[in-house]
Parts: structure tokens; C-alpha cells; sequence
């Protein structure tokens, strides 16, 4: 489970991409862009990730953060048929990017599990996702921010939860 109240908890920046997902609070943001609160503790203080347009960002550009590497051949992980995440994330704004969410193997073959593209509205959206084994390869989560068009247009995440079998 991360709630980004301190950290990333292991999430990585990818490095082949072209910015990076930022922690920030509300009471740091700039009035429109991005949420009142972050979803855990429902506060201006709290902390989630985020990436915004900006005009240090073309519409298309990438931003991509990956989860530690989640191995299928722990024996907890053998019992479950399928492993979960859940997340929650808010997308406001009149020309926003999209938010891309792929499951990719340690040989790196990514497989798209979610793609939300344009606004979804002035709030935190909770979304669970089924991640599909493929035999005995260890996998992680990749959250991809695309840039949209609108200077204060940004993207938001917290509460990213792996179920408990794995």
C-alpha cells in the first residue's frame, strides 16, 4: 500500500520517459490545478502524485511510474488466480492528457489494463484493476501520465494498494 504521505514506497520513475510524476499537497497547488484534498487523509496537507501541463510539457509527452517488482513465484502468490490493484485518481480539467495503466512482465512486454482519456470529473475516482498471471513471470504496475493541452490541467494519484496474496 502507498499513500505517498512520505515517499514513493518503492515506486520508480522510469527513466525513458520525458518528465516525472511529482509529490505535492493542495495547500502546496495552485487554485485549479488538481485536487482540494488528497484521498487518504482528506486534508489540503495530505500527499498524492501528480503530473500537470504545463508549457514545460508538450501535449503527448510522457510521464511513466512503475511499482516494485511483484513476484509470482511466492507461494502465496501460486494459491491466487489473479492479484489486485486498487488506486484512486482524479483527471480534471478542459484539456486533459490521458492516464495509461499497463501491467508489464520482467521481459518487458506491456499489456494496456486501463486508458482514461479527457476529463473525468472534480474528484477522486477509486478504480480496481485484475492482473493476469502469465505462468511464473514477475510483473509490475506502470502509470503513464500523457500531457494534455491546458496549463493548469493535471493528473492525480494516491492510495495505490496491491491486494494481499502477493
Amino acid at each position: 500500500h502507498c499513500n505517498f504521505e512520505f515517499d514513493f514506497c518503492g515506486w520508480k520513475q522510469d527513466e525513458n520517459d520525458d518528465f516525472d510524476w511529482h509529490l505535492r499537497t493542495s495547500s502546496t497547488a495552485k487554485l485549479g490545478t488538481g485536487p482540494a484534498t488528497d484521498h487518504t487523509l482528506q486534508e489540503p496537507s495530505g500527499h498524492y502524485i501528480f503530473i500537470k501541463s504545463s508549457f514545460f510539457q508538450l501535449p503527448g509527452q510522457k510521464a511513466r511510474i512503475s511499482s516494485p517488482v511483484l513476484s509470482r513465484k511466492n507461494k502465496n502468490c501460486k494459491v491466487c488466480e489473479s492479484v489486485v490493484i486498487i488506486f484512486y485518481y482524479h483527471m480534471y480539467g478542459a484539456h486533459i492528457g490521458s492516464l495509461i495503466i499497463y501491467q508489464r512482465t520482467t521481459l518487458k512486454h506491456e499489456k494496456i489494463l486501463l486508458n482514461l482519456t479527457g476529463n473525468q470529473g472534480n474528484f477522486w475516482q477509486r478504480q480496481a484493476l485484475t492482473l493476469s498471471g502469465d505462468g511464473d513471470e514477475d510483473f509490475q504496475v506502470v502509470f503513464e501520465g500523457i500531457a494534455g493541452g491546458g496549463p493548469k490541467d493535471g493528473i492525480s494519484l494516491d492510495d495505490l494498494t496491491f491486494s494481499r496474496e502477493c
